[in-house]
């Protein structure tokens, strides 16, 4: 079961690592066309939730894998777990239903995460 538990946490790290840079790299005008939730947030809004992704993506593998302060490494599927409590709040006040179910998906596999390493897998 630790495999399958490192499994999700290498892929949860690999798409929010990748979301966050995205969103930290990229123009908000520019995220506006794939991500129409944008256009409520402010620029530094939008890069703040790309700097969590991108530091909740590091705190899933690097404690873990290094043993150095391994509590961080449940510490930080909780934080994606609470960052996808908002996603789903947003995209439901923003009618955007496509976009719930992909965000619940994230936030099963870190509450997954979040059990685990916390409870009976924990490092």
């Amino acid at each position: 079961m630790n495999i399958v538990i490192w499994v999700l946490q290498v892929l949860l790290a690999a798409a929010f690592a990748a979301a966050g840079l995205m969103k930290l790299t990229q123009p908000r005008t520019k995220l506006t066309q794939n991500m129409g939730w944008v256009e409520d947030f402010s620029d530094s809004g939008v890069k703040g939730i790309g700097g969590v992704e991108l530091l909740a993506a590091i705190g899933l593998i690097l404690p873990a894998a290094t043993k150095i302060l391994p509590v961080l490494t449940p510490l930080a599927a909780t934080g994606l777990v609470l960052l996808m409590i908002g996603a789903i709040v947003t995209h439901v006040r923003r009618n955007e239903n496509q976009m719930i179910a992909p965000a619940a998906v994230l936030l099963i596999l870190a509450a997954v995460v979040t059990w685990a390493r916390f409870g009976p897998y924990s490092l």
